[in-house]
């Protein structure tokens, strides 16, 4: 067998943005011993991208807002398929977890009153979302990176890559990893494990997420025997870059929104007026009147239309497109320079004036912005429990984007950064707690040997052939050995087949038809894997890392396409255009992926029953 380094810790945190982060401080915190692993650089992480706010309902701007108002806002904009006992966790939590931030260090814009500033954004009742400027998330993370250094019992690996969880039983007990620039082989052995990977976003072409995003928490979870949740739903953020080609996906955030943008097409329309669903009809502007009114500050005037939730703005933006009204580049335009002096817009978006200054040569205070619909976040994920975030596997917790629940068929803007530091304290609390009361297993040698094995074999050119990730129990195939010239599968055109797959066949809007054709194409995709071949050494290995990365991606993939094939109607982030309306029996269910013996499954799983109290105020019209 393979040398190997062994690391032993309490809590094993799989993932260094803003959920693992805030769980690896809250482990710390209640004594545990961390190991914080980074696939990439402490502190680069997707949370950067979350530029507008962090949501919480502190009633500095309006103080008519609380916590039972961001509860209703979160269910409503879940389209209902929220488990709302995360959801009340997350409205009651937040404010705290954004004033402990602010205890941290964190610079947050203030109120003409000292108080945190809080802005606008689509899907809230209120000015709810707490911001510094324009980069908030680079704020948190900022944050959240000074306080975790600094603590003793936290032990950070970087360009460190967790390719399999090792079990004993159902529990797990750590993970098999690589040093990305050495090759180097490192085993972590861990009274429990949080993976806080973030999302799948690499599976698309056009995406706001960066080269790290593909799904490895969520096939980790998978192959480990854990239950995914909400996999069908995908929201596609609508307004990302769309020109130049080089940078076609970059978020420009919904903040530009929220301090009065409006959305134009090629015919100089607002568009937006035609597209208010039945649901929000009570709370939204019916004309420019109205909405001015909002931007004026004037009390009890509705959103503009602009601020409706992001599946219904990029599902707009797309039907424009789609029928001639686009802007030149495929997308639509986005004006704030007539609607706010450039000073305004200088001072509140600082981070989008440059981006589309260095990028797009394009000045914002001047022009308006060319954008479109970007892969941008993943509701779908490892189903945990609202309480502990802890996952169907013992021992195994989840926080983030890779957990899921709270997002329902929707995510509000804003929410996922709450949502990070709620659940992420969350996970970090209660894997120490259960790393301290149960006592440690080490990894059996054979399980050790076994993911090595795997980890390896894109090196091997005559080797069994890998049990199909669709398949993770049972025993491996060894009917027969690839001989040298079957093991030349190209990583990276494999991957541009499942980029090309995706965008395809389960993008923004889907058929059933379509669905069936991309998941047959996708496991043909699958057989082909094990005869990936990576040339060179282990030392930093691009080809290597993208061989196993793959095998995540096409885990996530299967699951995305089955799950959205089950759903037969229409709901948030998920459109069929064959059942373009919703089921109200599918509206009572999530949609589980499982992993067992005869490969991998969806089953329907019965919403959690509200209370009543709760539900009642969730259907009021307005509050």
């Amino acid at each position: 067998m393979e040398d190997f380094e062994t690391i032993e810790c309490d809590v094993l945190v799989v993932g260094a943005g803003g959920a693992g982060l805030r769980a690896a401080i809250a482990a710390s915190e209640y004594g545990a011993k961390v190991a914080l692993v980074s696939k990439s650089l402490l502190g680069k992480a997707h949370t950067v991208m979350a530029e507008g706010g962090v949501a919480a309902a502190l009633g500095n701007v309006d103080e008519r807002d609380n916590w039972k108002i961001h509860f209703r806002d979160t269910i409503r904009g879940s389209k209902n398929l929220a488990n709302w006992e995360m959801a009340k966790i997350h409205a009651e939590k937040s404010p705290d977890r954004v004033r402990e931030l602010e205890r941290w260090g964190a610079v947050f814009d203030r109120t003409e009153e000292g108080k945190i500033s809080q802005r606008n954004f689509g899907g809230h009742r209120y000015p709810r979302l707490a911001h510094v400027g324009d980069r908030t998330g680079l704020e948190i993370i900022r944050t959240l990176q000074d306080h975790a250094v600094h603590m003793e019992n936290i032990e950070v690996f970087m360009e460190c890559t967790v390719s399999d969880i090792l079990k004993s039983g159902n529990r797990a007990v750590g993970a098999l990893a690589y040093y990305r620039s050495s090759g180097k082989l490192v085993v972590f052995e861990a009274g429990s494990v949080i993976l806080a990977t973030g999302g799948i976003g690499k599976a698309y072409r056009v995406t706001s997420n960066s080269w790290e995003y593909t799904g490895d928490g969520h096939a980790l979870a998978y192959l480990a025997g854990a239950d995914l949740i909400d996999m069908e739903f995908v929201q596609f953020h609508p307004t990302g870059m769309v020109w130049p080609p080089s940078v076609k996906g970059t978020l420009v955030t919904e903040g530009v929104r929220g301090d009065g943008g409006i959305l134009v097409n090629s015919e100089g329309e607002r568009f937006m007026f035609n597209y208010i669903p039945d649901v929000f009809a009570a709370e939204t502007a019916k004309s420019e009147e109205e909405a001015n009114s909002w931007l004026e500050g004037e009390e009890g005037a509705m959103r503009p239309p602009e601020l409706l939730t992001r599946d219904v703005v990029a599902r707009a933006i797309m039907t424009e497109v789609k029928e001639g009204r686009g802007s030149p580049h495929g997308g639509a335009f986005l004006d704030i320079a007539s609607r706010q002096s450039p000073d305004y817009i200088r001072r509140k978006l600082p981070s989008m004036y440059h981006q589309f200054k260095e990028l797009a040569t394009l000045d914002i205070t001047k022009e308006p912005m060319e954008v479109g619909p970007t892969t941008h976040y993943m509701m779908g994920g490892i189903k945990v429990e609202a309480n502990t975030a802890a996952s169907t596997v013992l021992g195994l917790y989840a926080a983030g984007e890779a957990a899921a629940g709270m997002h329902g068929a929707n995510r509000l803007g804003g929410n996922s950064l709450s949502d990070l530091l709620v659940f992420g304290k969350i996970a970090g609390q209660c894997a120490a707690n259960f790393a301290q009361d149960n006592s440690k297993i080490s990894p059996h040698g054979k399980e050790i040997e076994n993911s090595i094995t795997k980890a390896l074999e894109p090196f091997e050119t005559n080797r069994p052939e890998r049990r199909m990730p669709n398949y993770p129990a049972g025993p491996r195939k060894s009917s027969h050995d690839l001989d040298k010239k079957d093991a030349d599968e190209n990583p990276y055109q494999i991957h541009q087949e499942l980029q090309e797959i995706m965008e395809s066949h389960a993008g923004i809007v889907r058929t059933g038809k379509e669905l069936e054709k991309g998941i047959h194409r996708l496991e043909e995709l699958e057989k082909r894997l094990p005869k990936m071949h990576a040339k060179g050494g282990r030392k930093y290995n691009p080809g290597w890392h993208l061989c196993l990365d793959l095998y995540n991606m096409i885990i996530t993939s299967l699951a995305l396409s089955r799950a959205a094939l089950e759903r037969t109607e229409s709901r948030g982030a998920h459109t069929r255009l064959d059942y373009p309306d919703y089921d109200d029996e599918l509206g009572k269910v999530n949609m589980i992926v499982r992993p067992g013996p005869g490969g991998m499954s969806v089953v329907k799983s019965p919403l959690l029953k509200m209370p009543t109290e709760l539900k009642d105020y969730v259907l009021k019209e307005v509050v």
